[in-house]
């Protein structure tokens, strides 16, 4: 579960209820027609931009971003050494018997133990990350659609009151209300554009990278093992990955556990 998402999502919505609520009629702002333009219209919109299969497959990795903890790059260098010293122990055919908790760790150490060549094992997982890469660009895509679609649904919603209300100028009583309920519809497109859909895009963006750099991780590891790297070895070369703060992190705990 990742608390930052629940965490903003959360503080934002109560702001914003706290500004309504505290502003008087909280009723107001609860316009149903203003809702089924807004969002009514950008789902609509989505469905003509890409396949059925494509939103369903969005849906899903939305869910990524609440429900999707990556395990730390660290976490990964260390398992992956651990299992350099087995095959440098044991035999690569003794990986076969480890169970990484993720899928492509897994993968990568079935490649090892079947016996496929170093060439066949990184051509394998490259197009892995490469198709994993498309599937979250689309989703990226996707939300981005909906953060641009959203704000100009509620243009049009405010469109469709005001010329409502122009309709009926002979009733100046009227023209208050009708004048609210047409801004309805922008707050409604500005608030799913820049509260939902663009923080969202912008969170899956960043899960695809944390992703993106693990599974190098594990390739560049399953490669190394391959060749017959020293598990020394190989994770100095992993370690490239890391951050400096985190490498040097690493190199003392790893000081302190031989110690």
């Amino acid at each position: 579960m990742d608390i930052a998402t629940i965490i903003g999502l959360i503080s934002g919505s109560i702001l914003i209820l706290s500004a309504i609520f505290l502003g008087g009629n909280a009723s107001i702002f609860v316009n149903a027609p203003g809702i089924l333009i807004v969002v009514g219209g950008t789902v609509a919109a989505n469905f003509i931009k890409f396949s059925m299969a494509d939103v369903i497959n969005t849906m899903k990795v939305a869910l990524k971003a609440f429900t999707v903890k990556l395990e730390p790059a660290e976490k990964i260098i260390v398992d992956m050494v651990s299992y350099t010293r087995i095959a440098k122990k044991e035999g690569l055919i003794a990986l076969e018997k480890e169970s990484p908790s993720d899928e492509f760790s897994a993968k990568a150490l079935s490649y090892l133990s079947d016996g496929y060549d170093e060439g066949l094992i990184e051509e394998m997982l490259i197009k892995d990350i490469q198709l994993t890469e498309q599937r979250h660009t689309i989703g990226q895509k996707m939300f981005k659609g909906m953060g641009g679609s959203a704000p100009a649904f509620g243009m049009i919603g405010t469109l469709i009151g005001l010329v409502q209300m122009l309709a009926n100028m002979n009733d100046p009583a009227s023209i208050g209300p009708s004048m609210a309920v047409a801004l309805l519809t922008t707050l409604y497109g500005a608030l799913i554009a820049n509260f939902i859909c663009m923080p969202l895009a912008d969170k899956l963006a960043f899960r695809s990278e944390e992703e993106q750099n693990n599974k190098k991780i594990i390739m560049e590891a399953a490669i190394g093992i391959s060749r017959g790297l020293s598990p020394l070895v190989l994770e100095e070369s992993l370690k490239i990955y890391l951050s400096p703060k985190n490498r040097a992190k690493m190199s003392k705990d790893d000081t302190e556990g031989g110690n």
